[in-house]
């Protein structure tokens, strides 16, 4: 039976006049992994903060088992901005122990690209008080990945990793045996670690079994139920519920719901895309041609991010773009944008950018532009436009198109000043619409958006006619909303992956093996360890024996903690424990030598 890890009771919490959580009951069990879902501001970073008990409850309690070791992921970190990399995550351990050590080893390569920190100035010497959010966010999880935990509590562990950073930590968290609580809007990672799903909705707490794709159906089957209008029944998510079971390869693990009622909610639901009439439709608004490239190469001060390109973008193209970081995605995007500013006036450092005359492009950067504080949403977007044609035949007015994307008739009258990071994100994207481009570039659109303005998004966009240009982290964005995806592996070339993400994984896990040094040749010296090959064996053998060591010494710890009064048997669990260490200490010498021949 799973021993309880946490228990959340009757717990309430005010903010001003508004019940952000009335009422929860909760707990977290040995192996669950339960993903937090739900609206910006509805109380999902406040619930965690209570089960990791760094924040009070106003009514009810929460209690946790005792010696329970959790590890907690924070929006903010507490790393001593004086110290180095090495400090906050390895603390005091010798080379030779952190380097023998197997797990150390897999997360300093997953979240950093190596041991040695590519990146990173001076390595693991690097002084933290410099490095940016996102580097510290790394740091941060990499210091809690590698200490063993009973429970993890992660706000938002995705923040600032790139595609092959979250493919490597799903991956990671999914060989842990630990429970782990997880607030996130990536619906792709949520539905590769989670087995439970949590909904944080007006002061509620819904529980779903399995993932992400198992909730949203669910989800829908719960509301269709308690729907009793047909306006309501037009709230549901139904657009992404066609998508999930027609639109891309299934997701979901059991059917743990009613599939004839869910089928019934989607029976007139049109395919998420119709391609051939937006093809039609972004033919007629844009011409033949959109974009042109040839033999153009991008930098950035004296770095080629791009040598001979010579690609074409078509009307009605819907591009995901991946890549490293530093590949020049963004600057890609910079270029064609400039070009597109002065109808090609200003051309890249080499080759050439032909624009269509009858290009309008609306360019979505990173960075959240500035607007008057003292303006309301609606006349933020009012400013921009009145109606917005979405095409065939669909309109919309300013303040329809502000409630779609989670602005309330009472929000819409919200100053500008007084809106959070993710709302500023949504007032930007729609601003962007509300001007009726016909070519979209989105640099990391999902940034600050929950998961059901994110939907919302989606659903705009599958009827959006024209050309799209998308790079996002987000790999469940990048399947829903684009068609095909290019990639920029960091070798100065655009590359078009019929397979998509899976494929741009496999090439760059490729490239990092061939990249990676050879091993050096055995002196004669060193015959004695055998050759490179019967090294490596061997050292793959000493980490395994030193993973069960570990498990080993921390057995042999709480033994003696629980034993304390026992004298005679705290003597032999001391006695076993040095011999331990002893043997330990021999195999990690071993190791080093080994780790010389291979």
């Amino acid at each position: 039976m799973a021993v309880n890890l946490v228990n959340v009771e009757a717990v309430g919490k005010v903010y001003g006049t508004r019940a952000l959580l009335d009422g929860i009951s909760l707990g977290v069990s040995e192996g669950d992994r339960i993903g937090v879902v739900g609206r910006n501001g509805d109380g999902k970073t406040t619930l965690i903060r209570m089960l990791a008990k760094l924040e009070e409850p106003d009514t009810g309690r929460v209690t946790q088992s005792g010696g329970l070791r959790m590890g907690v992921l924070t929006q903010h970190d507490s790393l001593d901005p004086a110290a180095t990399i090495r400090h906050e995550i390895i603390r005091d351990m010798a080379d030779h122990e952190w380097a023998g050590n197997a797990k150390i080893r897999d997360v300093l390569t997953g979240l950093f690209g190596g041991l040695d920190l590519p990146g990173f100035g001076q390595g693991l010497d690097t002084v933290i008080g410099p490095l940016s959010g996102g580097e510290r966010r790394r740091i941060a999880l990499a210091q809690l990945l590698i200490a063993d935990q009973d429970l993890l509590v992660l706000d938002e562990p995705t923040n600032h990793l790139d595609v092959e950073g979250i493919s490597w930590l799903a991956k990671h968290l999914q060989e842990r045996r630990s429970a782990l609580v997880c607030v996130t809007h990536d619906r792709w990672f949520l539905d590769q670690v989670c087995t439970r799903m949590w909904d944080v909705q007006r002061g509620s707490v819904y529980e779903y079994e399995g993932g992400y794709s198992d909730y949203v159906f669910a989800r829908a089957e719960r509301e269709r139920i308690a729907a009793t209008e047909e306006s309501k029944r037009q709230n549901l998510m139904r657009k992404e519920l066609a998508w999930l079971r027609r639109g891309a390869p299934a997701r979901t693990s059991k059917p743990r719901y009613r599939i004839e009622a869910a089928n019934e909610l989607i029976a007139d639901v049109p395919p998420p895309r119709d391609k051939s009439e937006l093809m039609r439709f972004a033919n007629a608004r844009l011409g033949k041609t959109v974009f042109d490239l040839e033999n153009v190469s991008v930098q950035a001060g004296p770095k080629v991010l791009l040598k001979h390109l010579t690609w074409h973008l078509g009307p009605g193209d819907r591009i995901g773009l991946v890549g490293v970081n530093g590949a020049g995605k963004t600057s890609l995007l910079r270029a064609l944008a400039e070009a597109a500013r002065t109808q090609g006036d200003v051309q890249p450092a080499a080759g050439s950018v032909t624009v269509g005359k009858t290009v309008k492009l609306a360019y979505l950067s990173q960075e959240v532009g500035e607007l008057d504080p003292s303006l309301r949403v609606l006349e933020a977007v009012q400013r921009v436009r009145d109606r917005v044609d979405l095409g065939k035949g669909r309109e919309m007015t300013a303040g329809q198109l502000c409630e779609q994307f989670g602005f309330t008739k009472e929000k819409q009258w919200t100053p500008v000043g007084d809106l959070s990071g993710g709302e500023r994100r949504r007032l930007q994207i729609l601003r962007l619409l509300m001007d009726e481009p016909n070519v979209l570039f989105l640099d990391e659109p999902t940034n600050d958006l929950d998961i059901e303005t994110l939907t919302q998004l989606e659903d705009l966009l599958d009827g959006w006619p024209g050309s799209m240009i998308v790079i996002s982290h987000d790999r469940f964005f990048i399947e829903r909303t684009t068609d095909t995806v290019m990639a920029l592996l960091g070798d100065a070339s655009l590359r078009m992956l019929p397979r998509g993400l899976d494929e741009y994984l496999e090439r760059r896990q490729r490239m990092i093996e061939a990249a990676a040094p050879a091993p050096a040749p055995v002196a004669a010296k060193s015959s004695a360890s055998g050759d490179s090959r019967a090294a490596k064996k061997e050292l793959q053998k000493i980490e395994r024996q030193l993973n069960k060591m570990s498990d080993r010494e921390t057995n042999l710890h709480a033994q003696i903690a629980e034993n304390a009064t026992d004298f005679d048997k705290v003597a032999k669990l001391d006695a076993e424990l040095r011999e331990l260490i002893a043997d330990r200490d021999e195999l990690e010498m071993r190791w080093l030598e080994l780790a010389e021949d291979a």
